[in-house]
């Protein structure tokens, strides 16, 4: 059986040279995680830059996407990073400063975050892209050629927009990427708190709840604001939503225990403790002449009161 990863003889970590310190390293550190989101920051700017959406037909009759181009949009881009993910990262930042936690909690805590982000959104683009849903105004965004047909099936062919991004952003409505950026990042922020202030714990006071959650109406207001600029409609805007939740749930469970567990304002053990830990028992156990037996971590913290 396996130890922590490794065979019961130790495996490539306890192997001498540097093969045994690469392996080690990778092992008890958190290396694995960076690189990891390495390739999602360089996969998001190439689907973000490189890769076209796929153009549906659609027809110019259509009233769903007849609706006007804002030239000027309530949350832009920049103010959507800014309190999607500027505001949240300094939050926690505050937070973890003012109470004093130990490295290992700020370092899982803000890298959770930052993998919430960028994993939102690369998951967000690729989908767009494959999807290529017309927005409720591509029609502003296209501006016809004179003389197109109004009930028949066209193509991007019969756009006489010269601009590229206003164009082919056209058909990337579905799922609404400022809706899964506002959730992955205001909602990680929502996580945290619940987690720090026991919210789903037995007796806990309204206002430690209404505080925790609060993050989470930023979040809906932003993807509100996408139905109010014509550039998504609901459908986009709630599968948005839900796609960058679910991913916020997904990076912060990936750290901390679940949230009605009495641990659950401090993260996992960090991976070289559980290493050294796992490490040394197997040094034990071949020094005394015995059989390693595989150690269980209670990853899940689910202890009752």
């Amino acid at each position: 059986m396996p130890l922590n990863g490794r065979s019961s003889n130790g495996g490539l970590a306890a192997q001498t040279g540097w093969i045994g310190s690469v392996a080690r390293f990778w092992e008890k550190t958190y290396a694995p995680d960076y690189v990891g989101f390495v390739l999602l920051l360089a996969a998001y700017f190439s689907v973000q830059f490189l890769i076209e959406p796929f153009h549906r037909l659609f027809f110019l009759s259509n009233i769903n996407i007849q609706y006007p181009h804002a030239e000027v949009e309530r949350v832009p881009v920049g103010w959507n990073i800014f309190y999607a993910g500027g505001i949240p990262l300094v939050t926690l930042i505050l937070t973890l400063a003012v109470t004093r936690s130990s490295i290992h909690k700020c370092h899982v805590t803000l890298l959770g975050f930052f993998i919430s982000l960028i994993l939102a959104s690369f998951i967000t683009d690729v989908i767009k892209n494959a999807v290529g849903r017309p927005r409720p105004d591509l029609i502003a965004r296209c501006r016809p050629a004179p003389g197109t047909a109004d009930h028949a099936l066209v193509d991007i062919n019969v756009c006489t927009e010269t601009n590229h991004h206003i164009l082919h952003d056209g058909w990337r409505s579905f799922p609404s990427g400022h809706s899964s950026f506002a959730f992955s990042g205001l909602g990680f922020l929502a996580l945290f708190f619940c987690g720090q202030m026991h919210v789903f714990r037995p007796r806990t006071d309204l206002g430690r709840a209404l505080l925790a959650m609060s993050p989470l109406l930023g979040a809906a207001m932003i993807a509100i604001s996408r139905c109010e600029d014509y550039r998504h409609d609901v459908y986009d805007v709630t599968c948005g939503s839900i796609l960058g939740m679910a991913i916020a749930f997904f990076s912060y469970r990936r750290y901390y225990p679940r949230l009605r567990s009495p641990k659950c304002d401090e993260p996992f053990p960090s991976r070289e403790t559980l290493f050294n830990e796992g490490f040394g028992k197997l040094k034990d156990d071949e020094e005394t002449g015995r059989v390693a037996t595989t150690r269980e971590f209670d990853l899940d913290n689910d202890e009752e009161e």
